[in-house]
């Protein structure tokens, strides 16, 4: 039931039909999950393409293993971000972890909610706990991220 629950608010958020069953899309490891359709980066950060906007945040596993997410520190609108280096941090109770932009370009969104709220991030790292909105400059750099399966067989290792 909670799955089936997960899977509705999850098509909801990344525009998709919430009323198609989203099983075949969602594939679960133990507690983890990973969405088909987004791309990862192997530092466990995933993103949305919506036309020349990508959607990025930490993935189901990357939160699971940080745990209770307390602090999340992002760039400011209008700042640039390069692909494959630090945007952001995330703390939790166990440690603090950057995070890296899985695309070049510029911030357009933050998740503001995040300094009020950060543990959204553990309650949905693919919906409410979603960081930042880059307008990317380099279509071709997300040729270098992972497909879900992909990212799961990296997980498994």
């Amino acid at each position: 039931m909670a799955l089936r629950q997960f899977a509705r608010q999850s098509a909801r958020s990344l525009g998709l039909r919430s009323d198609v069953s989203l099983a075949p899309a969602l594939a679960t490891r133990g507690m983890s999950t990973v969405i088909e359709g987004l791309k990862y980066m192997a530092s466990h950060e995933w993103a949305k393409v919506d036309g020349d906007t990508v959607t990025v945040g930490i993935t189901d596993h990357a939160q699971a293993e940080l745990g209770d997410v307390v602090y999340v520190e992002l760039p400011e609108v209008g700042s640039q971000v390069s692909a494959k280096s630090t945007f952001g941090v995330v703390e939790s109770v166990k440690a603090a972890s950057d995070v890296y932009s899985p695309i070049s370009g510029e911030v357009v969104a933050v998740n503001e909610d995040l300094a009020d709220s950060p543990g959204k991030v553990n309650e949905g790292a693919y919906t409410d706990g979603w960081m930042m909105k880059v307008k990317m400059t380099d279509p071709k750099e997300l040729d270098a991220l992972m497909d879900a399966k992909a990212y799961e067989a990296s997980c498994d290792h």
